[in-house]
């Protein structure tokens, strides 16, 4: 069984930074997609960003395009999320995704995945 868990997040100055980090341990295919989602009080889930193990490609959502990065340790099926410049808009429980996915791109379609991470909250506020 996969366990996905989440670190990093908090309380941010609106243009601070933030890195989150996502591990899925027990992942052992080699052809997997990972996934940042984020959820607002009172809006539905959307997609961040996410990564395909298939050719190490990212896609992001143009609402964070210049200002998030996503990167990765496929040795240590490990995801991260690093924020910059934030907005208040960004405020959001931030969920990481993880399931087999053998082609590129990455999907952005929370349906297709499986494997959760607990949550963590954002809030850029100041």
């Amino acid at each position: 069984q996969v366990q996905v868990v989440q670190s990093g997040g908090g309380l941010v100055q609106p243009g601070g930074s933030l890195r989150l980090s996502c591990e899925a341990s027990d992942l052992t295919l080699d052809f997997y997609a990972m996934a940042w989602f984020r959820q607002a009080p009172g809006k539905e889930r959307e997609a961040v960003g996410c990564f395909s193990s298939a050719d190490g490609s990212t896609i992001l959502v143009d609402s964070v395009k210049g200002r998030f990065a996503i990167s990765s340790d496929h040795a240590k099926r490990t995801m991260y999320l690093q924020m910059n410049s934030l907005r208040p808009e960004d405020t959001a429980v931030y969920y990481c995704a993880t399931d087999f996915h053998h082609f590129a791109p990455c999907p952005t379609a929370a349906r297709q995945y499986d494997y959760w991470g607990q949550g963590t909250q954002v809030t850029v506020s100041g």
